[in-house]
This record gives C-alpha cells, structure tokens and sequence, in this order.
C-alpha cells in the first residue's frame, strides 16, 4: 500500500502537490489519511486522484490504472432508453435538490453492498456544492424525486461520483442528457473513475492512466464552470429529446 502522508487542512483557493500518480500501489492507492477539506479534494481531482474509501478505513486516494471514462464519441444511447426518453415521462433539473440525491445515492448503495459514502464523504460534497463545484441532476416522476447523479465540474471535465434510481431507468434517464449536454457544451470527457458493466453499456471505455491524465491537463486549460448550473436545464432539456 501506498505510504501514510500528512495533509495539512485546505481551503478551496489551495494546492496540495500529491505523490506523482505514477508511483500508485498496483491497485491504484496514490496515498493514504488525510482529510477531505475542499482544497485537499480538489487538489486530487485536477491531478487525476479522488478519494474512495469505506467506513472505518483512512482516507484513501486513487488513481488506477486504466481509468474509465466516457468520450464524445463513446456515448451509447441504447434503444430501449430512447423509447422511454422519448416518452417523456421524467422531468430533469440541475442543482435544485444536491443534498437529497447524494443521501439517496448513499441509501441506494447501502441496500446493495454497503456504502462508500461516509458522513464525512457526504459532508465534503456538500460544502463543494454551496462553493459551486460539485452539481447534481434530478430526476422527477411527477412531483416525487426518481433518480440522479452528482459529480465534480472542473475545467472541461466532468467527474461522476454516483447515481441511483427508486424508478426503473431513472438514473440513466438522468445520465444520458446529462452527458450529452455536457459534451455539447465542450467537455472533453466525464470520469466513471473505474469500469463497471452498468457504465459500459453507457459507453464507458477504459484508457491508460498516462492518457487520462493528458486529457485531464487539455480539460483543466479551460476556466471552472464554478457556481450553481440551475441556467443549464435547457441545455438538458433539449438534450433529452431522442
């Protein structure tokens, strides 16, 4: 495992120089304590590192190798989910409801096999989202909250940390528009961190570490879309018709 660092508590506007993300243990672990204040958490995200851990453990700090990501031209929109989103029977909003999606993604991973959305996990992306850098997407089945994802805008890159459904294909009714707005409107690429069978049939593909981070550096050249994107929801709109 990676050696125990020390990292001093940061504010939003600070930078934390982690151990070169080549020197990860085999499994991906960059480093190991710490805290997750805003600069610290930031810090990892513009070097290609996010911290993932569970209840009980240290902090740890990721950078695997390969990463998953979805590109412009990976996007899969499979037939099923047109059909359904050209039904359009959910309603999607941008920052309207963060705290509720991210307990519920906690609530949704705990009744499957435990959560890595500690208290203390949950804490740091609240306060990311009132500094403007961490957005949700909500999905509405009438007036009862269905599904949505919440992730990290930086530059034009978009880091996704998770997503649930209480409605069949809610998460990927959010998902979908989600990405193709986002690409749309010039992100480079959204960071699914590790491969899983649900984001692949998405159109994640995984890619070595050394070119993520090239395209992660290319995506950071571009100012932070930083604050609230409730002014977004058109572009999602528009981007969930089939």
């Amino acid at each position: 495992m990676a050696e125990d660092y020390d990292f001093p508590w940061l504010d939003e506007h600070d930078r934390f120089a982690f151990p070169p993300v080549e020197t990860a243990s085999p499994e991906g672990i960059v480093g190991v304590g710490g805290n997750l204040s805003p600069g610290m958490v930031l810090s990892g995200y513009r070097q290609g590192i996010f911290p993932w851990y569970a209840p009980g453990e240290p902090v740890l700090w990721w950078s695997p190798d390969p990463r998953a990501v979805i590109l412009p031209d990976t996007l899969h929109v499979p037939k099923s989910m047109r059909r359904i989103l050209r039904r359009r029977e959910f309603t999607l909003t941008i920052d309207r409801a963060f705290e509720r999606v991210i307990v519920e993604c906690a609530t949704a991973e705990r009744d499957h096999d435990g959560t890595w959305i500690t208290d203390e996990m949950n804490d740091a992306y609240v306060r990311l989202h009132r500094l403007g850098y961490a957005h949700s997407v909500e999905v509405w089945h009438g007036s009862e909250l269905a599904g949505g994802l919440y992730g990290i805008g930086l530059g034009a890159a978009f880091f996704g940390e998770s997503m649930f459904s209480r409605v069949s294909n809610a998460s990927k009714a959010a998902f979908i528009p989600f990405a193709r707005a986002m690409f749309r409107a010039g992100v480079r690429f959204i960071d699914s961190q590790v491969y899983t069978d649900h984001m692949a049939r998405l159109g994640a593909v995984e890619i070595p570490r050394s070119r993520f981070v090239a395209l992660l550096h290319e995506a950071l050249s571009v100012p932070d879309p930083k604050g609230a994107w409730t002014a977004r929801e058109s572009l999602l709109e528009e981007a969930a018709k089939p």
